[in-house]
């Protein structure tokens, strides 16, 4: 079993600040960690790993050359090799042409690495939230996807079995591979890396693919020129001030004082 496992380094949106006059992000002491949804689609690789010890994982992220440092991290969890797509043409790229981006890297990595059987993809990532990515990559590819997966089982033959979340629950989708899986969060958490396995991650070596490598790429559906996603403007929310706070014995009461209120204020 070949897996590939596609992540992102995203800013940690915990510690994300506004600018109240330019209203734009202040990145200054803002962390980088892997995509949270793009590390359970690891540990689901690894879970497939864990039963079948042959498997290999590769890693990919397209980025700045900082993004070694999340592609190292995955190497400490599960990874065997890991590589960065980066160069200044891939800037601006929108969803479209990120998938498109990451298509033309499966293929070089394909002739490095082997054909792959399995890419898993976060369902998005928390910087933007668009759940595009993934199944854009199987759109180039021309790969089955089933995505909001929980876990993958490899029945052997070609064929895997998917957990997939519902909005009724879960329920169990059969595909053939290759194909595309992109992951949500499951009930169980990501696995942490040994003492051992992060000093083994920080001495391998992750090579850097750039437009060059990627022989098959079109230079016009790359970066801005190539991304129909036009941002017009972005603005922050003004802070609303004012209110009531109604405090009640039960919720019982406080339902009925707030009703009351509404009818006097004519909302209802």
């Amino acid at each position: 079993m070949n897996i590939l496992v596609c992540v992102k380094q995203v800013p940690d949106t915990t510690e994300i600040r506004i600018d109240p006059e330019k209203h734009t992000l202040i990145r200054d002491g803002v962390p980088s960690i892997v995509n949270p949804f793009d590390g359970y689609a690891l540990e689901c690789a690894a879970r497939i790993k864990d039963k079948n010890p042959d498997a290999k994982i590769t890693v990919v992220s397209m980025g700045p050359p900082q993004a070694i440092t999340a592609l190292k991290e995955c190497l400490s969890v599960g990874g065997d090799n890991a590589y960065l797509v980066s160069g200044r043409e891939f800037g601006g790229s929108d969803t479209l042409a990120t998938s498109y981006i990451l298509s033309c890297a499966v293929k070089k990595l394909e002739e490095l690495e082997g054909k792959f059987d399995i890419i898993f993809c976060g369902k998005q990532a928390i910087d933007g939230d668009t759940a595009q990515v993934g199944p854009e990559i199987a759109e180039h590819l021309g790969y089955p996807q089933v995505t909001y997966a929980l876990e993958a089982f490899d029945e052997g033959n070609g064929k895997l079995k998917v957990k997939k979340e519902t909005e009724d629950g879960c329920e169990m989708v059969g595909i053939k591979t290759p194909c595309v899986i992109t992951v949500t969060k499951p009930s169980w958490d990501p696995r942490y890396p040994s003492i051992k396995s992060k000093m083994a991650a920080n001495r391998k070596e992750v090579p850097t693919l750039g437009v060059a490598d990627l022989t098959t790429i079109d230079l016009t559906r790359i970066g801005l020129k190539g991304s129909p996603t036009k941002v017009k403007k972005t603005f922050t929310p003004p802070v609303k001030s004012g209110g009531i706070k109604i405090h009640e014995d039960t919720g019982a009461d406080t339902a009925k004082t707030l009703f009351n209120k509404l009818v006097a204020d004519g909302i209802v």
